[in-house]
Formats: structure tokens, sequence, C-alpha cells
């Protein structure tokens, strides 16, 4: 099964609703789902912060700023 990381991080109202949208996708396309807090990690913050939330499958940024559905559906065909 593929794996879909989306890296957020602490009281990010983006990454919030990146949760809310990302939850039916992972049902319609069939995808573990692994989340990432960069909070507290200075690496991570560091690539990460100022795109938050971020959506990457096998390693390749797919979306920052928010999820971007039609590309996952691209990426991703139903199962």
């Amino acid at each position: 099964m593929t794996t879909v990381v989306l890296y957020v991080g602490r009281d990010c109202h983006l990454c919030e609703r990146a949760r809310e949208e990302i939850a039916p996708l992972r049902d319609e396309l069939g995808f573990d789902l692994v989340e990432v807090d960069i909070t507290d990690d200075p690496e991570l913050e560091q690539s990460y912060r100022e795109w938050l939330p971020v959506v990457e499958l096998d390693g390749e940024r797919v979306s920052v700023y928010r999820v971007e559905p039609d590309e996952l559906r691209r990426r991703l065909p139903p199962r």
C-alpha cells in the first residue's frame, strides 16, 4: 500500500483543515497516512515550517498550504 505523509505543526489552522480534507481521500484512494508533527524538531522546522501543511508521496511534494485532491487522484488511482 502507498504511504502519504502529511507534515503538520502545532497551532496550525491550515493543518487542521488538511487533516479533515485528507481523511475522505484516504478512504477513496486506499493509502496509508503518516502524520509528522514538525514542532520542536529544528531540522524539520527549517525544511517545512513556511510550507505547512505539506503532503508528500514517495518523498516528493504533492502539495503545500492545502491538500490538492485532484493531484492525489492523478498520482493514486482509486483502488
